[in-house]
């Protein structure tokens, strides 16, 4: 997972992001963590680097009979992050977000993501809500192509929902161990899901 932290924000020099993602984790003792980790998922979803699920992992292991109130904290926050990134791309595209995903080096993914809202819509939040993807890609972009707001935030809450809970209940059933085993094979994980999930609804709506 701090690979995929890495990759997302490649401007930072590595020490920097490093401080900023103990400086994240520091969070995890503080009387007001459940406060802190919404609203790192409420700015990840729209300009901040690191993940929430980093902060998520060291709760539900801190105090796992609380890991889907984490959980829910932090879709939440996510998915009002999400509705920021989607009011940015909307209203200010030119002024601030073209910057955000240049500082993120994400101007060219951008256009790829016109083509997927172009064939799948919704579906392409969905899956970057869930997946690795930059979250934050596909919010500000839903904004600027004018994808329907009732459609996105659907997409986002079920796609942020499903992602945080399954943190937190594998968290929550293997404790400890499950650490190195999402720290090594989230990213792979999430895209499994997120093609199956994807793939059912799109079997399902054709069968309808």
């Amino acid at each position: 997972m701090e690979g995929l932290i890495l990759r997302r924000a490649a401007l930072f020099l590595p020490g920097q992001l490093r401080r900023l993602y103990d400086w994240v984790l520091s969070w995890a003792d503080h009387p007001r963590a459940g406060t802190a980790l919404a609203l790192l998922a409420f700015a990840e979803a729209s300009f901040f680097p690191i993940p929430p699920d980093v902060l998520l992992i060291a709760l539900a292991l801190a105090r796992r009979e609380g890991a889907f109130r984490w959980a829910g904290l932090a879709t939440a926050g996510s998915v009002a992050g999400g509705a920021l990134g989607y009011f940015i791309g909307w209203q200010f595209m030119a002024a601030v977000g073209g910057r955000i995903l240049a500082f993120y080096h994400l101007t060219e993914a951008y256009e790829t993501v016109r083509v997927l809202f172009h064939r799948y819509d919704a579906w392409a939040v969905a899956a970057a809500g869930f997946t690795p993807i930059p979250y934050k890609l596909f919010t500000i972009a839903a904004g600027a192509f004018g994808i329907s707001l009732p459609t996105f935030l659907a997409a986002s809450l079920l796609s942020r929902g499903a992602r945080f809970f399954l943190v937190a209940g594998l968290v929550y059933v293997f404790g400890p161990p499950i650490r190195a085993f999402l720290e090594r094979y989230f990213n792979l994980c999430t895209l499994i899901f997120a093609v199956l999930l994807v793939g059912g609804f799109l079997v399902l709506k054709w069968m309808l």
